[in-house]
């Protein structure tokens, strides 16, 4: 945690320089994330067909926890980064200290109450019988790195509060190649199957968070903040979080009820879909990492009152999410006849999926506005509003896509229901940033 810039980008030009020096790193760090999961799924995979399966139905549970926990990472960077905008360092760091106890604690209860609950949970998402055993122990043994994980996440959002997006791309990547050797030495040369995996993961996500627990110990000395958790702080640092969380839990139904819908579609529906949506989650990391620098920059500048600079910012993130997600559409379009080759043999699954892609390409522009306008609001610390906002999109989208469903219109209309989705996304936080509620400014929202 060095020393923090004091003076905040006045002109477009600063603002691009601003948005570029956060966003890129971000980008990175966001992508190396998931090479955790890839590492693993690439050295498991060496093991057999069923402990590949077992690992991704205790992927899947655990993913879905961490994703759930993002509002650390996001809480904690609005909290931050307004108190540095108002010129309390000591605040934002003390800020940083609860965000960390916060995620500690609750890293510790979910493995508490998680334990018990594994096998209902491998259950619940279908895995076999010969797929239940190795999905079982991954858990199991995985859940013991969630502290850390959670850690992460809340270290991540300090250090981006900060305007710091590097070291947490420096710390994903290392992470990862630690990962990645790990489970080679305990799969592969000591053979100890899918738990040796699960705890070399852990064991690397553990060991992340201390080095983000070591980085935020550091800061405090520095600024003379004391250790020890604040209960103010953390009790405030979980009602922030609360907005958020229930905005997290909204997209993650969203997303698996389109899964639902295209299941019930068809085998081959359901196989385009997927790929679909993984080219639509690997855009999404370069659109989140526009709307992180939303988050930083947001908070920055109504910590530090500075309403006109707050403006300015939000019109050129803005821009920006457009400008990317415009890049990435006329990629998807160039390539969407191609894509669809790598990933399958069967004609009708390529021309399904070459269709979805068509509709993936042209709703980027928006998803790149969407998803700046999301992070300018998380920056502002409005999560009481965004849960709202993804109670009112969640349900436009439901009955669009029960429509898709009943209809029987197929894949592509219900990419369309996306783009419904989307726009019902936008249109919220659009009306929210036009007017001036959002605009709360000082240390604390």
């Amino acid at each position: 945690m060095g020393p923090v810039r004091a003076r905040l980008p006045a002109v477009r030009s600063g603002h691009d320089r601003e948005i570029l020096r956060l966003a890129v790193p971000a980008f990175g760090a966001l992508v190396a994330e998931p090479l955790f999961l890839l590492g693993d799924s690439a050295i498991v995979g060496r093991l057999g067909t069923a402990p590949l399966g077992g690992l991704g139905v205790a992927g899947n549970v655990l993913t879905t926890v961490v994703n759930l926990c993002v509002f650390l990472a996001y809480g904690t960077t609005a909290a931050v980064s307004r108190r540095i905008g108002a010129g309390d360092t000591a605040g934002a760091v003390r800020q940083g200290v609860d965000g960390l106890w916060l995620a500690t604690g609750l890293g510790v209860a979910l493995v508490c109450v998680g334990e018990p609950l594994v096998p209902y949970a491998v259950g619940l998402l279908g895995g076999t019988a010969d797929v239940a055993p190795y999905a079982v122990t991954y858990l199991r043994i995985g859940l013991t790195g969630l502290p850390g994980m959670l850690v992460v996440l809340a270290g991540t959002g300090v250090l981006r509060g900060l305007l710091d997006t590097r070291t947490p791309l420096v710390v994903a990547v290392t992470a990862s190649v630690v990962n990645l050797g790990l489970n080679a030495l305990l799969v592969l040369g000591l053979h100890r199957g899918v738990g040796g995996s699960a705890f070399g993961t852990a064991l690397a996500q553990t060991g992340s968070g201390v080095v983000y627990v070591l980085v935020v110990v550091r800061g405090a000395r520095r600024h003379g903040v004391g250790l020890l958790p604040d209960r103010r702080g953390v009790l405030g640092s979980m009602a922030s979080g609360a907005g958020l969380f229930v905005r997290t839990a909204l997209l993650r139904v969203t997303l698996l009820a389109a899964t639902a819908v295209a299941a019930r579609i068809g085998t081959d529906a359901i196989a385009a879909y997927q790929v679909s949506f993984a080219v639509w989650s690997l855009l999404a990391l370069a659109l989140d990492a526009v709307a992180i620098a939303g988050q930083a920059l947001t908070g920055r500048f109504l910590g530090a009152s500075d309403v006109a600079g707050a403006r300015a910012a939000t019109r050129r993130m803005v821009e920006w999410g457009a400008v990317v997600g415009i890049v990435a559409g006329l990629l998807v379009l160039a390539l969407h006849t191609v894509l669809p080759y790598g990933f399958s043999t069967d004609p009708h699954v390529r021309s399904l999926i070459a269709a979805a892609l068509l509709v993936v390409a042209v709703l980027q522009p928006l998803a790149g506005v969407v998803f700046a306008l999301d992070g300018i609001l998380i920056g502002a610390g409005d999560s009481t509003f965004l849960a709202v906002a993804s109670i009112v999109s969640t349900a436009v989208f439901l009955p669009a896509a029960c429509a898709v469903l009943l209809t029987n219109a197929g894949l592509t209309w219900l990419w369309c229901a996306t783009g419904v989705w989307m726009l019902a996304r936008f249109a919220t936080l659009a009306l929210r940033t036009r007017g001036d509620r959002w605009l709360v400014t000082g240390a604390r929202r």
